[in-house]
């Protein structure tokens, strides 16, 4: 325990035997449990999990599932609704198993898939656990050890004192990341990082791919994990559903990692290609969701003028387009002018609901 509070962290693992003994053994006292979720690598990191459950003594904590069962009255019947539905959500995460004998005791849990799901969904996976267990501070780690454990509690202490709902390390403002981040990497982050800001409305983040993070119990119950997106994008995915559910946020200074022995599973091109067009979408979504259906705001108006202004100034460039190529002139300067002042007023919507969009979110940077 960490002040008197519950801490775990989940270990998403892929093909990781080499490296996941390390995360092991490294792991800091005051983690109540590390709940490893093994996303059915074919190599040994199942059995090597296994063996260090086998020879590792029982915790004084014993942690059951729903441990605060809700006792039904008249009044509580929303209460009643919500503990039902989490009981019965596991069916909407990948299919699983735990391998534990003495599941309630040990320290490390081992989740094995039944079919591969990817990171964002063993995440998702071992965040639904430690909800089920009432865990107070749940963090993320990664199973190649590319994660310095000595920085775990600077990650979990504004969670645990201060009730920040979600805390994410930062490696982009460490001194050194410029020198020790592969530069294609660094890039790659650094457009993620950008486009995520303006898709997630935390415009004050960065090093949005890091994936050392720290979750409130809260936090974990105003989401809904199942529908965390499944692979790499998942960082981004989830910031947005923070954000849509009003969650505070913090970033710690953390060291990048590198040369531990973990092989990389991510393409870079790969992921900024699949992860843009993710956060458009995710864009869309935060801004109806939001500020529109929970609770309208006019910056959704200056968002939609943007967009309607947007598409109806195509035509007219389409038009202008065709003339200087057929013409080699514009033959109407009507269309120039209706072209200008539809772009201008896109342009400046766009602006002022950006500027509203900051505004509104600057309360849950903490």
């Amino acid at each position: 325990m960490l002040k008197g509070k519950t801490v775990a962290v989940v270990v998403p693992a892929y093909n990781e035997e080499t490296q996941i003994g390390m995360v092991i053994e490294s792991m800091p006292d005051f983690v109540d449990r590390i709940v490893i979720v093994n996303d059915k690598s074919p190599d040994r990191t199942g059995e090597v999990v296994q063996e260090y459950i086998d020879k590792d003594p029982a915790s004084s904590l014993n942690l059951v599932p729903f441990p605060n069962p809700v006792t039904p009255n008249i009044y509580n019947h929303a209460d009643q609704y919500l503990e039902e539905m989490n009981k019965k959500e596991v069916q909407y995460f990948v299919p699983a198993e735990v391998a534990n004998k003495t599941p309630d005791s040990d320290r490390i849990i081992l989740i094995n898939h039944i079919k591969n799901g990817g990171v964002g969904a063993s995440i998702a996976q071992g965040y639904k656990w430690c909800k089920d267990h009432d865990i107070d501070c749940t963090a993320v780690m990664a199973g190649d050890g590319q994660m310095d454990p000595n920085e775990l509690e600077s990650i979990c202490l504004p969670v645990i004192e201060e009730g920040i709902d979600y805390v994410k390390g930062n490696r982009l403002r460490h001194p050194s990341a410029k020198y020790v981040i592969p530069s294609t990497r660094f890039l790659g982050n650094s457009i993620m990082s950008m486009l995520t800001k303006i898709a997630s409305g935390y415009w004050r983040i960065s090093d949005t791919q890091t994936g050392y993070t720290a979750i409130s119990n809260a936090a974990l119950n105003a989401i809904k994990l199942y529908d965390i997106y499944p692979s790499y994008g998942m960082p981004n995915d989830m910031l947005v559903k923070l954000n849509i559910n009003q969650c505070s946020i913090r970033e710690v200074v953390i060291k990048p990692v590198y040369q531990v022995g973990e092989q990389s599973k991510m393409k870079v091109g790969r992921v900024i290609f699949k992860g843009s067009w993710l956060l458009l979408r995710l864009f869309f979504k935060r801004i109806w969701v939001k500020y529109f259906v929970r609770d309208f705001h006019p910056l959704f108006m200056f968002y939609a003028a943007w967009l309607v202004l947007g598409l109806a100034s195509v035509p007219f460039a389409i038009r202008i387009l065709e003339t200087i190529f057929v013409e080699g002139e514009i033959s109407s300067y009507s269309l120039l002018l209706g072209f200008v002042f539809l772009a201008v007023a896109s342009l400046q919507s766009f602006i002022f609901a950006m500027w509203m969009d900051i505004q509104d979110n600057e309360r849950l940077n903490r």
